[in-house]
């Protein structure tokens, strides 16, 4: 892979219309999303919940879906920060400690990720385990990537 051109993509779907989401996703050439949520098919997802997910994105977008908890924050991290009993630095050195005791960096790599986009609900990337995966993987990594948040 050239990793010049090694784009790596993330997108939450709260506080947004399906037509701006799937829109954004087509606009950047997104080829696969991967949801990182833990719980990908509650009711509060709306168009994101996991078992219409792989319609719409194929449908809307040309995108394909995987979901891969391993990549989701544990049920234990999630609830802590929920529950306002560990602060955000908290959260991402637990998360990131268990994303390398996961071994992420290993299971994946620049094929099964190169212009793909990982999915979480939060609005933002700024308090989400999905900026923190992307950046977990680009130092691990140790290459050149850009991190494009939609």
């Amino acid at each position: 892979m050239d990793n010049k051109n090694f784009k790596i993509f993330t997108i939450g779907f709260t506080g947004t219309t399906a037509e701006n989401f799937f829109s954004r996703l087509s606009q950047a050439g997104v080829r696969k999303v991967v949801d990182t949520r833990l719980w990908a098919d509650t009711q509060l997802s709306g168009f994101a919940r996991k078992k219409d997910l792989p319609f719409l994105l194929k449908s809307l977008s040309g995108a394909d879906y995987e979901h891969k908890i391993d990549l989701a924050p544990s049920e234990n991290i999630l609830k802590d920060f929920k529950n306002k009993e560990i602060s955000w630095p908290e959260y991402e050195t637990r998360y990131l400690q268990l994303l390398h005791d996961r071994h992420i960096a290993d299971k994946l790599s620049t094929n099964d990720v190169a212009d793909t986009c990982f999915l979480c609900a939060e609005k933002t990337p700024h308090h989400c385990h999905r900026r923190l995966l992307a950046e977990y993987l680009q130092k691990e990594w140790n290459i050149a990537m850009e991190i494009i948040h939609l």
